[in-house]
C-alpha cells in the first residue's frame, strides 16, 4: 500500500533535515547519526537508496557543471 501524504511528508522532512545536516557538518556521517536514524525510520528503504542515489548524482552533476568533465584516461588511442 502507498504510504499516505502525512507518511510522505514526514519522510521528506526527516530526508531535508539530514541533509541540512551534512552540508552543515561537511558531510561528517558520525555527526548526523541522530537526523540519518530518523530519515531511514520515516522513509521505505527503498525511497531512503533512491534518494541517496539522487542526491550523489545532484553532487556530481554540479561538480561536473562547476569544474567540468576530466576523461579518465587522457591518451589518444594511436590511430
Amino acid at each position: 500500500m502507498a504510504p499516505s501524504k502525512a507518511q510522505r511528508q514526514k519522510c521528506w522532512s526527516a530526508r531535508d533535515a539530514f541533509w541540512e545536516c551534512m552540508e552543515t557538518n561537511s558531510n561528517d556521517c558520525g555527526k548526523c547519526k541522530a537526523p540519518r536514524t530518523d530519515y531511514e525510520n520515516s522513509c521505505s528503504k527503498s525511497w531512503v537508496k533512491y534518494f541517496d542515489k539522487r542526491k550523489d548524482f545532484l553532487k556530481y552533476q554540479e561538480k561536473i557543471e562547476k569544474e567540468g568533465f576530466e576523461p579518465i584516461g587522457d591518451k589518444q588511442p594511436n590511430a
